[in-house]
This record gives C-alpha cells, sequence and structure tokens, in this order.
C-alpha cells in the first residue's frame, strides 16, 4: 500500500475524515495540525510555481517508494 492523504478536521477529540480511502480497512496514521481555523476559506500556503517545485523535487522519490518489497517498511 502506498502512503495517501486525506483531509479531515479534529473535533471533540474525533477526527473527522472528509473521505474515507475505498482500499484500506486498517492502518497506522499519522495526524498534523494545520494553522488555519477549521471552516477558513484560505488558498494555499503555497504558490502554484511552488506547488509545480515541489512535486518536481518529490518524484525523484515516487519509483522507490513504490518499488516491489518497500511494503515491508509499511508495518515499522
Amino acid at each position: 500500500m502506498m502512503v495517501k492523504c486525506v483531509e479531515g478536521t479534529f473535533r471533540d477529540g474525533r477526527v473527522e475524515l472528509l473521505e474515507i480511502p475505498e482500499d484500506v480497512q486498517q492502518a497506522r496514521v499519522i495526524v498534523a495540525f494545520l494553522p488555519s481555523r477549521v471552516g477558513e476559506e484560505r488558498g494555499p500556503d503555497l504558490t502554484p510555481q511552488e506547488i509545480t517545485e515541489l512535486r518536481w523535487r518529490l518524484s525523484a522519490w515516487e519509483e522507490d517508494w513504490n518499488a516491489p518489497g518497500m511494503e515491508v517498511y509499511d508495518d515499522l
């Protein structure tokens, strides 16, 4: 399984996902608390040029990340 990111909100001690990943039955998760307020409409913190550059930089990892055998790290 590859890493999946799903947006959600934290309220009353619970995480509510905006969507449920179809192919994930059970998995470890990392929750990152973002600085914006819940319900606040705002644009991305990165410019379109910065987003393009970030995708380009991360693409170098994609082949290794999805290589056969890498799933052994999923349970660490």
